[in-house]
């Protein structure tokens, strides 16, 4: 064999030992999570009208390709990606209301905090909500998931109204000669105190300085404290 050719295989074999794959390799989990991560980062920048797989593709550094085989379409994927964003901003309500004292309260005042706290006030989340309610009237999936997240939202507020209510109702049964009250429907409370704490939450993002968080939180433990008027009578601390 001449030296030439050994030259050449060996040149060959040089090259194709410093070469690197294009895309990291990943497992598929976190690879769907990349392209939802870099599609939030997307709705932030270019909204709705300049999101495309293009743009995504680029923002994730990977390939359309590889796009099109962890979801059929871009509405799939935004899907995903509302779905991710919105239980990424419930679960660091649910984190405040775990850190907070052992009583319901404090766990309600804990909840009420993180509403109207960042991320949750951040002018870029107000921008990627917007483009998910923009979608909701044309897209079955986001309506499928809007659906799923405002459930578990409510869910989470009807269970620390009913740690309330039971004091309320004691209260009830002890000055049952003041006035009969009647138990307030818990599911509609919870849709009630979910309109003002959204209500609340925008106004805050369309005016900051509006108001201070601290006045948020008094306005929606008002509206508690109301309730809780009704079902034993009078205000309780």
């Amino acid at each position: 064999m001449s030296r030439r050719r050994t030259g050449q295989r060996r040149g060959r074999g040089r090259r194709s030992a410093v070469r690197t794959p294009r895309f990291e390799r990943q497992l598929p989990q976190r690879r769907r999570q990349a392209l939802i991560d870099a599609t939030i980062e997307c709705l932030k920048r270019y909204g709705h009208k300049g999101l495309s797989i293009r743009t995504i593709s680029a923002q994730a550094g990977v390939s359309v390709g590889l796009i099109n085989h962890h979801f059929p379409n871009k509405d799939q994927l935004i899907a995903a990606a509302y779905r991710h964003f919105n239980n990424k901003l419930v679960g660091g309500l649910q984190a405040a209301v775990e850190r907070a004292a052992n009583s319901p309260r404090a766990r309600l005042r804990a909840f009420l905090e993180a509403s109207f706290s960042p991320p949750n006030l951040d002018p870029d989340v107000l921008a990627v909500w917007v483009v998910f309610w923009g979608m909701y009237r044309h897209s079955p999936l986001i309506r499928r998931v809007q659906r799923e997240s405002y459930r578990g939202y409510v869910r989470l507020l009807h269970a620390m109204l009913t740690a309330l209510l039971p004091r309320a109702a004691a209260v009830r049964r002890r000055h049952a000669h003041r006035r009969r009250a009647a138990r307030p429907d818990l599911r509609l409370a919870a849709m009630g105190l979910t309109a003002l704490l959204d209500g609340l939450w925008l106004e805050c993002c369309l005016e900051p300085g509006a108001f201070r968080t601290a006045e948020a939180v008094a306005l929606c433990e008002a509206w508690v404290d109301s309730l809780r008027r009704r079902a034993g009578g009078f205000a309780l601390e």
